[in-house]
C-alpha cells in the first residue's frame, strides 16, 4: 500500500472507555434494561510530524467491550507501517484489506465483533484523512468526485442492486445544486429528533417534562421505547401524545424484542396514538419478518437498520420492500466505505434515511454522514432526520450542537471522533479515576458514585 513516501501509521492505541449511564437508567430499553454507553477506542499515530491522529471508536452498552477492544488490538499487526499519504488518498485500501484478509474474514464474514472493529479502524483513517485534508468528513465527502467515491464501495454481493456506473450516475445527479445546499446546511443545518424523553425507565413525569421540552427546543419529532408491557405502553403513549399535541411525530422502538405476529399485534394496539413508525419491530436479520410487519402495520411505517450488519442485508431489505425508513449507524458497519454503498442503495431505492445515533459519539459521527447525503447524493432531508440524545457529547472535543431542533453542521477537520484526554483517564475501564474509585468503593460496601 506504500506510495514510497516516508510517513508511516507506527500504531493502533485501543482504550476500553465505559460510562455508568445505567444507574440513571439513560439508554434504557426494552432488550437493553441497564446499559452503560461503552466505547472501544481507537487512536492511529502516525511519524508525519504534524501532531495529527485519526480517532474513532465502536459502540458498545458495557460488558463485552472488553471483547471488542480486542478484536481492534488484533489489527494492529494489518495496519502499522501502511503509508500515511497512501491510506488518506484512498481509505478503500485499508477498507479491503482487512475485510478480504482471509483468516480475519472468518472470524465474520462482514459482521460482529470483527466487522466493527474494522469499521472502527476505517473510520479513524477517515478521521485523520480529513484532518490531513483541512476539513470535516462530510465536506471531505462532498467535495470528493463522484468517480472517487464510487471507487470507495465494495460492490461484492450488491451489484444485482447496484453497479459502480450507477453509483457514479447517482452521485454526479447528487452534486447538482450542491454549493447551494452546502450553503442551506451551514445557515439552518439538519434535522433532528429527540429520544431523550421516551428510555423506558423513566417515569411519566419525566417523560412529560422531557417531551414537552424538547417541542419547546424546536424538534418536532421524538421517539418512545416500547414492547415490555404493552398496558404501560399504552399508558406511555397517551400520555406522550397528551404532552405534545397532533401535530408532533411520536416514533416508537421495539429494539427487537417480539416476534412477528407479536409486533403487528402490538403496534396495532398502539395505533390509535399515530406512532409515525415502529423501530426494530423483530430480529434485524429477518428481511420476511419485516416484510409482513410493513404490510400488516400501514400506515405506520417500518424503520431499521441499527443493528442490521452489512451492505448486504440493507440491501435485501430494500428488495423486498421491508422497509419505510433505512437507519444507518456509524460504527455498525465496515466504517464511512460501508456506509457509503448504504447511502447510495437507499438513494436508488428512495427510501429515506434517519440515523441511529445516541450511544457514546454516534450522535458526532452521523451526522456527517447525513449531511454529505443531503449536500451531495439525495439533496433532500424530506421526512429525514437524524436522532439526538442528550448525553456524553461534552467529552468529544467537537461536540454536537442543536439550534432549533437542527444539528448544526461541524466545522472542525476531521470526524468530530476524538475525545477529550481527561474524559478517556477518567472512564477508562477498569483503572480509569472513575472506576478505580468506584471499584475500590464496591470492594469496602461503600455507596457507589454517580455520573451526575
Amino acid at each position: 500500500m506504500s506510495n514510497g513516501t516516508t510517513a508511516r501509521l507506527t500504531d493502533v492505541d485501543v482504550i476500553d472507555v465505559r460510562f455508568p449511564t445505567s444507574r440513571e437508567l439513560d439508554g434504557s430499553d426494552a432488550m437493553n434494561p441497564d446499559p452503560d454507553y461503552s466505547a472501544a477506542y481507537v487512536i492511529l499515530r502516525t511519524d508525519a510530524g504534524d501532531g495529527l491522529e485519526g480517532h474513532a471508536f465502536a459502540f458498545t452498552i458495557g460488558r463485552g467491550n472488553e471483547v471488542q477492544a480486542a478484536a481492534i488490538a488484533a489489527l494492529r499487526p494489518h495496519v502499522v507501517g501502511l503509508s500515511v499519504d497512501a491510506v488518506c488518498a484512498d481509505p478503500g485500501l485499508v477498507s479491503r484489506a482487512l475485510n478480504e484478509d482471509s483468516q480475519l474474514r472468518w472470524l465474520g464474514p462482514e459482521k460482529g465483533v470483527i466487522h466493527m472493529a474494522i469499521g472502527a479502524v476505517v473510520n479513524a483513517v477517515w478521521d485523520l484523512a480529513a484532518k490531513r485534508a483541512g476539513k470535516p468528513v462530510w465536506k471531505l465527502l462532498a467535495d470528493s468526485s463522484p468517480e472517487w467515491l464510487a471507487r470507495q464501495v465494495d460492490y461484492r454481493y450488491i451489484e444485482d442492486a447496484l453497479r459502480p456506473d450507477e453509483a457514479v450516475a447517482l452521485l454526479r445527479e447528487g452534486r447538482k445544486g450542491a454549493a447551494e445546499r452546502e450553503a442551506r446546511l451551514l445557515a439552518r443545518g439538519y434535522p433532528g429528533y429527540t429520544t431523550s424523553p421516551g428510555w423506558l425507565g423513566y417515569s411519566d413525569e419525566k417523560l412529560t417534562r422531557l417531551a414537552r421540552e424538547a417541542v419547546a427546543d424546536g424538534f418536532t419529532q421524538i421517539k418512545l421505547k416500547v414492547g415490555a408491557d404493552l398496558a404501560d405502553d399504552i399508558r406511555r403513549m397517551r400520555t406522550a401524545r397528551e404532552a405534545v399535541g397532533p401535530d408532533i411525530r411520536i416514533a416508537i422502538d421495539a429494539n427487537q424484542r417480539w416476534n412477528i405476529a407479536e409486533a403487528v399485534e402490538w403496534t396495532k394496539a398502539l395505533a390509535e396514538f399515530d406512532p409515525y413508525w415502529i423501530e426494530e419491530p423483530t430480529s434485524p436479520d429477518d428481511i420476511l419478518g419485516h416484510a409482513t410487519v410493513r404490510e400488516s402495520v400501514a400506515p405506520v411505517k417500518v424503520a431499521t437498520g441499527e443493528h442490521v450488519q452489512n451492505r448486504i442485508v440493507f440491501k435485501q431489505l430494500l428488495q423486498a420492500g421491508a422497509i419505510d425508513v433505512l437507519q444507518i449507524d456509524a460504527a455498525r458497519v465496515g466504517g464511512v466505505n460501508e456506509n457509503l454503498a448504504i447511502l447510495l442503495l437507499a438513494a436508488k431505492y428512495g427510501v429515506p434515511v434517519c440515523p441511529h445515533a445516541g450511544g457514546v459519539g454516534l450522535c458526532e459521527l452521523v451526522r456527517h454522514l447525513s449531511m454529505f447525503d443531503f449536500v451531495a447524493l439525495s439533496g433532500t432531508t424530506e421526512n429525514r432526520v437524524i436522532e439526538y440524545v442528550d448525553h456524553l457529547h461534552e467529552h468529544f472535543m467537537d461536540p454536537v450542537t442543536i439550534v432549533d431542533g437542527h444539528y448544526t453542521a461541524p466545522t472542525l477537520p476531521g470526524f468530530s471522533s476524538e475525545m477529550h484526554a481527561g474524559s478517556l483517564a477518567t472512564y477508562r475501564y477498569p483503572d480509569g479515576g472513575f472506576w478505580a474509585a468506584d471499584l475500590a468503593a464496591q470492594a469496602s460496601d461503600q455507596p457507589r458514585e454517580t455520573n451526575r
